[in-house]
């Protein structure tokens, strides 16, 4: 059964759910087009995140012992100025003793998505950019975020975009490094452009991957079927947690 909502509150299964809601204020750093937030409504709603959905009482038990938490986000078309609407962008914590970060996989429910990922290293203090790539996905498409990626998503449409992800439950979005950067390392603008942010040095040329190349095929996922519904196949969802089953080193 697919979720059926409205802005402000999801149904799913038999729960009802209410979302943190992100404002233009709370995204004013990361917005490329500075003129078209001078006159801009900064109370402006972007997009509602309903996070640790369950369908029942059940699910969410068999969810937390897992480990895991499973949000969906929607994301209603719209213009940023000269930029598609999108998240505010964010990296992945380290896990514990260890130089790999969480990953993380969504589908999309509705609409479209374009996913753009960017590999972070720090090296004595000063942040290199060593990898950028945009996932352009549609209803169906499954996207991994791979270990220490960070990602904006980007609504390029004229239809809201519902998204669903699964995560480890330990998982906290660190947002500082894109917020400081004044957002990812492009930009995608409404005529299909994607421009370079200038407060990155030096930056790779975007890569363009289609979903199926992203690790989907490894963990035996397909575009029919619901991802909610790995739940019942929980070992599929490992690697969220222990992301040497997928990336060992």
């Amino acid at each position: 059964m697919k979720p059926k909502a409205i802005w402000n509150e999801l149904k799913f299964g038999e729960r009802t759910f209410f979302p943190a809601v992100r404002i233009l204020e709370e995204m004013k750093e990361v917005v490329f087009d500075k003129s078209f937030l001078k006159h801009a409504n900064m109370d402006m709603e972007l997009y509602f995140m309903f996070r640790d959905v369950s369908k029942d009482g059940e699910d969410e038990k068999r969810i937390k012992e897992k480990g895991l938490r499973y949000d969906i986000t929607i994301m209603p078309a719209k213009r940023l100025g000269l930029e598609f609407v999108k998240t505010a962008g964010h990296y992945h914590p380290f896990l514990p003793d260890s130089d790999i970060t969480y990953p993380e996989i969504y589908e999309v429910l509705e609409g479209e998505a374009h996913y753009l990922l960017q590999c972070r290293e720090e090296e004595r203090g000063t942040e290199k950019i060593t990898d950028v790539v945009v996932v352009k996905a549609k209803k169906g498409d499954k996207v991994i975020i791979p270990p220490n990626y960070g990602h904006v998503t980007i609504n390029p449409s004229e239809t809201t975009l519902k998204m669903a992800n699964w995560v480890a439950r330990a998982f906290s979005s660190i947002y500082e490094p894109m917020r400081r950067k004044g957002g990812a390392a492009y930009f995608e603008l409404t005529n299909g452009e994607f421009i370079k942010n200038e407060n990155y040095e030096e930056v790779p040329s975007i890569r363009f991957l289609r979903p199926s190349a992203t690790w989907i095929k490894e963990i035996g996922l397909s575009k029919e079927a619901e991802m909610y519904e790995l739940l019942r196949e929980p070992q599929k969802l490992d690697f969220l947690t222990n992301p040497n089953l997928l990336w060992g080193r």
